[in-house]
């Protein structure tokens, strides 16, 4: 498989919300990644509803729609989003490399997943630091576009420490 459609994780990160207690990544985010139209990606999920049950995917409501307005630039007009977009959890972007067989889906959903599951590793790590990210998290996080940058920076930086270690100072005695 080639790694030629590698992208960045921050890029990613950036294109997770938290809607209804749950990380989650938008329709319209995750065609833009795959290289496909929205309304490809959805024809696709359609076509193999099974595979999508509701704590892998669901339609956002109005009222999530204008919490994430706040976040993401989303037009009101013509030429923006006409439909609620559907929301996939982690198990519902896994679930899409069954269904999009091209090499570049395939090697974004790796990298999709493999976001996911660091960010999960990371939360579980430090217990004390979850508790409270996840409590601003729901105080700020669904509101405000500078508390997002905040959680995706530090995020960044956990993630960073976490998979390059500092180097000890000072030499060692035989």
């Amino acid at each position: 498989m080639a790694e030629n459609f590698l992208i960045p994780s921050e890029r990613i990160v950036s294109k997770i919300y938290i809607i209804r207690n749950r990380k989650i990544m938008l329709d319209r985010d995750l065609a833009e990644l795959y290289g496909v139209k929205t309304m490809v990606l959805n024809q696709a999920v359609k076509r193999n509803i099974g595979r999508f049950p509701t704590d892998f995917m669901f339609q956002l409501n109005g009222n999530e729609m204008e919490s994430l307005k706040s976040q993401i630039v989303i037009s009101n007009g013509r030429g923006g989003t006409r439909k609620l977009p559907y929301a996939f959890t982690e198990g519902g972007v896994a679930m899409l490399s069954g269904i999009l067989n091209s090499n570049r889906a395939i090697n974004v959903n790796i990298q999709i997943v493999r976001t996911f599951i660091k960010i999960r590793e990371l939360l579980t790590t430090n217990d004390a630091l979850q508790r409270k990210i996840m409590e601003l998290e729901k105080k700020y996080g669904s509101h405000d576009e500078k508390i997002k940058k905040i959680f995706t920076t530090l995020n960044l930086l956990l993630l960073d420490e976490k998979t390059n270690p500092k180097k000890e100072i000072g030499f060692k005695t035989k």
